[in-house]
């Protein structure tokens, strides 16, 4: 455990000020744009090409390049040089192919992702899409660059990389406001240069954070050199292993297609309560995830592949119930001080330039929901990269088909049944029962596949985790409903209630946890201790 809690805390700090840097940034780019016609517009245009990349190259960075570097590492006579240089050869080819066709189908894939979007906001969607589509590649390469220093126990500078991208996108949208202020939310009036000032400007800082880590994969003895003989990158074995990876990413993406489109079509109907409020919010509930799920995930994988690959597959289960563990002892009481404050945090970010109070809230409500869904979601990777350590792609894809049937048609009741204002809290509340399931059911499989996974145990600790964490929400709800009485919600008593309320509900919890000898939350403390010390 020692030596994957080491690793995570190097990724964890690099990832906390990389998310830390990130709510600025989403900040910012809401008091510019807002969250209404061109706040949707961006947004949209923002997530294809990261809908893209995963659908075509992310998965399968995880699921099969990564263990097949480090077979290759360990079977190759050159320590799998050559190898890391045909797949560097084949990403930027391809990628840049990738690219290229995308920016040009820029309005087939606006249509795509909107519902009932006139005429003016689709082109100003397409236009932003133009200018971001290119970062495909940049994106990707970087991608790829970080991979091999995953394998190499080299995971500072992926972490530390989108720091500078975000960054670079602050300055973008500072300028942006201080150029247009509020007619800066306005999609009839935004010019082509206001749209080139938002688009290249996000492309700009992808193009940075790909600098950063391709320096970084030099530094660590890495020399690009093409080589085109391709067939000995083993791509007929990439891509019998792969095929599985694209249909779970496939079968994802459509699930987040349905979403998408159902969140605009409800932004139409209820404007401010659309897709912005939903990205929003998931971006915020991926915070906690980010920083310390991710963490560990990334920091397990090469370990647990390098157990299968050695011929000791009984190592996963310690090494996976090690990680739940480590994931569970934080993200128990983020979820839950998540759905006491959601609108604390939403309101304290949000509610400056362009934006709202009452759009701010709204926010938070769906935030609430996704704080939910904190720890199931972060078991349900955690899970599947049990089946990656194997090589089995086959079985995610089929897990991925039964969440995405379960959180469509509870999407589509909510996108039905619900006035159109609390639709996004629908879907929000969709994607957390579909989670629920898929972690049940993917934790049944992956015990069968590994010959147990301690539930028995890891159930036991999560209870106690959520137990020690009960007086941090009640604490948090009993300072949330003092300070709004007291002084109403705006974003100095949302300040208040997050320093009080999350603070000392945070410390509360690690002190109970710490009474009551949670193993993982006394390691914290003594590697804690340990440094202040010094």
């Amino acid at each position: 455990m020692s030596r994957v809690l080491r690793a995570s805390a190097i990724m964890a700090a690099g990832t906390m000020v990389s998310r830390v840097t990130g709510f600025v940034r989403t900040a910012v780019l809401a008091a510019a744009i807002g969250t209404f016609a061109l706040g949707d517009a961006y947004n949209v245009a923002y997530t294809i090409p990261l809908v893209l990349f995963d659908l075509l190259i992310g998965g399968v960075l995880s699921s099969v390049v990564i263990p097949m570097i480090v077979r290759r590492q360990r079977s190759d006579p050159d320590g799998g040089r050559a190898y890391e240089q045909r797949l560097m050869t084949l990403g930027v080819l391809s990628l840049t192919v990738l690219a290229l066709i995308a920016t040009a189908l820029a309005g087939p894939l606006i249509g795509l992702y909107s519902t009932g979007w006139n005429a003016r906001k689709i082109e100003v969607a397409v236009t932003l899409a133009q200018y971001i589509l290119p970062q495909i590649a940049f994106f990707g390469i970087g991608a790829i660059a970080g991979a091999i220093l995953n394998t190499r126990d080299r995971f500072a500078a992926p972490m530390w990389a989108p720091v500078l991208n975000n960054i670079v996108m602050i300055g973008v949208a500072i300028f942006y406001y201080v150029k247009l202020g509020g007619a800066g939310t306005d999609v009839d009036t935004v010019s082509d240069g206001d749209l080139l000032l938002l688009g290249l400007g996000t492309t700009a800082g992808i193009v940075a954070q790909c600098l950063v880590l391709v320096v970084s994969l030099h530094r660590v003895g890495f020399r690009f050199r093409p080589r085109f003989d391709l067939r000995e990158a083993g791509l007929g074995e990439m891509g019998r292993t792969a095929v599985w990876t694209f249909a779970y990413v496939g079968i994802s993406q459509l699930g987040f297609l349905i979403t998408t489109r159902l969140a605009t079509g409800a932004g139409e109907r209820a404007p401010g309560a659309g897709n912005s409020a939903y990205a929003y919010a998931y971006q915020f509930f991926q915070l906690p995830y980010g920083i310390i799920a991710v963490s560990v995930i990334t920091a397990m994988l090469p370990r647990m592949s390098r157990s299968v690959s050695e011929g000791r597959p009984a190592e996963i289960a310690g090494e996976f119930a090690s990680g739940v563990r480590l994931v569970a002892v934080l993200l128990v009481p983020a979820g839950l001080l998540l759905m006491v404050l959601g609108p604390a945090v939403t309101v304290l970010i949000f509610s400056w330039g362009n934006m709202t109070v009452e759009s701010a809230v709204h926010i938070g409500n769906v935030l609430q929901i996704f704080g939910l869904a904190l720890v199931p979601f972060s078991l349900f990777q955690l899970l599947l990269r049990v089946f990656y350590a194997f090589g089995d792609t086959r079985t995610p894809a089929f897990l991925a088909l039964g969440n995405v049937a379960v959180n469509a048609s509870l999407s589509l009741v909510a996108y039905v049944v619900l006035p159109a204002r609390y639709v996004v809290m629908g879907l929000a509340a969709a994607f957390t029962v579909a989670y629920v399931v898929g972690t049940a059911v993917a934790w049944t499989m992956a015990a069968r596949r590994v010959g147990g996974l301690g539930g028995r145990e890891v159930a036991a600790g999560l209870s106690r985790m959520y137990l020690a964490a009960l007086p941090a929400a009640g604490l948090a709800l009993g300072v949330l409903w003092l300070t709004r009485e007291l002084t109403g919600l705006n974003a100095l008593s949302s300040a208040i209630m997050l320093a009080v309320g999350g603070g000392l509900g945070m410390v509360l919890y690690l002190a109970i946890a710490h009474r009551m000898r949670i193993p993982e939350v006394s390691s914290i403390v003594g590697m804690v201790a340990g440094r202040v010390g010094r």
